[in-house]
């Protein structure tokens, strides 16, 4: 087949609506009902969303030579080595029993990346977020305003009884995968397998411009010591942090590698950038390796790393390059709302959170 070719970006790309300031105000306002509930009960703030880590790697992350000139754009326009932090986490903004089965995210920092920064984005580094799914739990930022609102009455309460819950879901979801409906609800409410994060695959799952393109990232893990991983299960009876454990037995003798992919935008009806709920389809447009990260083996719960990464530094879509400006309502409800959570967080813990030097 064919592939059609990438549409570039032009003002038309995206549509914004006038009821993003409200869309904001009330992510914040659950926010804070997250991190005021969640900072009185640990005496510490965390984060609102992906508060607990499962792992913190330090390693490199290197731009494939050679891209055909639609992948040769931003960050990945010339080849070179960077620096690069990998934060595992899980995504509420409560710190779980790991019984409870959660979809799971990664955030990715690079370091050393030179161009024109966007706005308010301090540093000299690139931020991508990415979850172990190919789209988002809403296909809005007024739909997941509405949902986060439920969850946060949730927040830090009445853990046994989200792990039971959780396993049940479990089972339902498993059932419903065996019949090829597995549901992203039933897997945000605590119905996702529970696998090993080292063999999962993450996807971005809202678009961002991609410097005279528009496309959506993936970390698709090619070490065969982490394909190995892909599914296998946790046994977390009685083991809290189980992922932790797992990944920390894991990463002391795999030297573990991930290709960065790009998925281009080639056709606006097939992959919107406003509905964050809809997937861009592999037989529409492939995923194009551009970047390998790499993690030596090494102490994936190190003390030192974990206060230097866990504690005093921030993740956003926001940080980082122009060329590669967050797209769609979504992204740009997280501006915002990501701040805000990242200025609690500093200013309850009385330590500014700072990027990285290279």
């Amino acid at each position: 087949m064919t592939l059609q070719p990438p549409l570039p970006y032009s003002a038309s790309t995206e549509e914004y609506r006038d009821d993003e300031p409200e869309t904001l105000d009330s992510l914040n306002r659950s926010f804070d009902e997250i991190l005021h509930t969640t900072s009185e009960h640990y005496g510490h703030a965390v984060r609102a969303v992906h508060a607990k880590a499962h792992g913190i790697l330090e390693g490199t992350f290197t731009v494939d030579p050679g891209l055909p000139p639609e992948l040769a754009q931003g960050l990945f326009a010339s080849t070179g080595t960077h620096k690069a932090y990998l934060r595992i986490s899980t995504n509420p903004g409560d710190i779980l029993d790991d019984a409870i089965a959660l979809p799971r995210g990664i955030a990715l920092k690079v370091l050393d990346v030179e161009g024109e920064r966007l706005p308010d984005a301090e540093g000299a580094t690139q931020d991508f977020i990415m979850v172990n799914g190919p789209v988002f739990t809403a296909p809005d930022a007024t739909k997941f305003a509405g949902n986060l609102k439920l969850l946060a009455k949730t927040t830090d309460r009445a853990e046994g009884a989200k792990v039971a819950a959780s396993k049940v879901l479990q089972v339902v979801n498993a059932a419903l995968g065996a019949a090829g409906m597995e549901s992203i609800k039933l897997a945000g409410l605590g119905g996702a397998p529970q696998v090993d994060p080292l063999g999962e695959t993450y996807f971005s799952v809202t678009p961002f411009l991609y410097g005279a393109y528009v496309a959506k990232f993936r970390l698709r893990p090619v070490a065969p010591a982490l394909k190995e991983l892909t599914g296998t299960k946790v046994d977390t009876s009685g083991r809290p942090d189980a992922l932790r454990e797992t990944i920390r037995e894991g990463m002391a003798t795999i030297d573990a590698e991930w290709a960065f992919e790009v998925q281009l935008q080639r056709d606006a009806e097939r992959q919107p950038v406003e509905d964050a709920s809809v997937e861009w389809k592999e037989e529409d447009t492939p995923f194009l390796r551009v970047a390998t990260l790499r993690m030596p083996r090494q102490d994936s719960w190190d003390a030192g790393r974990v206060r230097e990464v866990d504690e005093n530094m921030r993740f956003s879509v926001w940080t980082g390059l122009a060329a590669h400006r967050p797209l769609g309502n979504i992204n740009r409800a997280r501006r915002g709302a990501y701040r805000h959570s990242a200025d609690f967080r500093a200013a309850t813990n009385g330590c500014p959170l700072h990027e990285p030097a290279a």
